[in-house]
């Protein structure tokens, strides 16, 4: 008889926060994740604290972790990594003394030059979900460039280009506070996939250089309020704005939305 405690191997990785589910099956095929001394397959069935599993040879505690999710406000100057050998600074740095035990996953990063709005969460499930490609999470930057951009450039944007391989574009691209002329070195852009550094290399193919970067709303959740290095408890509802699409309008300026250095 099956017992009623026991889950799915991927399901305990998740839940005890070692990663999210398709992570955790990405793992099981690579025979990352030992069960009892034996490679884990897909779809096997656990007991938490009774079987034994490891994942890289680490084992994994039995006890879940709460399920916790924060909007962080990063600053400049650290990565949304736990495991860079290249930078010491890291957004968990900054999680209070009574949070920093359990582990985070960042949903959605932001690279070591940009700040703004940033979602830690210990659900592996939400991670994935608010990563997934299919689920169209739409984020909104304030890109701030060192010369002044055309109106007319703008379809470039939206339409993309070829950069190594990869077709890089924004879904939206606006001018904040134009100029007679058409051009503002202020933008508001959307986006919901994001590849690495994407925006800042889409710019600097057409020849603009990103002065400064910043990400204020996911979904229609926004970043207002939200102070230099500090973090928000997210609830219920505030988790399920991430995947609200927001109206589409571009603000006079995005500086409300943002705390001052």
């Amino acid at each position: 008889m099956t017992d009623p405690s026991a889950l799915r191997v991927q399901k305990f990785l998740a839940d005890a926060g070692v990663c999210s589910r398709r992570a955790a099956e990405v793992l099981i095929a690579q025979k990352e994740v030992w069960v009892n001394g034996q490679p884990a397959t897909l779809g096997q069935k656990i007991v938490p604290g009774l079987d034994k599993v490891t994942v890289s040879g680490k084992p994994v505690r039995a006890q879940a972790q709460p399920r916790i999710t924060l909007a962080m406000h990063k600053p400049r100057g650290l990565v949304c990594s736990n495991d860079d050998p290249h930078h010491s600074g890291t957004v968990f740095d900054l999680l209070p003394r009574e949070l920093a035990r359990y582990r985070f996953f960042c949903a959605g990063r932001l690279d070591l030059d940009s700040e703004g709005l940033l979602i830690l969460t210990t659900d592996g499930d939400l991670a994935n979900r608010l990563m997934h490609p299919s689920n169209t999470v739409v984020k909104r930057y304030h890109v701030i460039l060192k010369d002044p951009f055309p109106f007319t450039r703008i379809p470039l944007l939206i339409r993309g280009m070829v950069i190594e391989g990869e077709r890089l574009k924004v879904e939206h691209a606006a001018l904040v506070n134009p100029s007679p002329d058409k051009t503002s070195t202020n933008l508001d852009v959307w986006m919901h996939h994001g590849k690495k550094r994407e925006i800042r290399q889409l710019f600097l193919a057409l020849r603009f250089d990103v002065k400064r970067l910043r990400r204020y709303q996911i979904g229609s959740f926004r970043l207002k309020g939200i102070p230099l290095r500090a973090m928000k408890k997210l609830s219920t509802k505030e988790i399920e704005s991430l995947f609200h699409t927001p109206r589409r309008h571009v603000p006079a300026t995005t500086a409300s939305d943002h705390d001052e250095d």
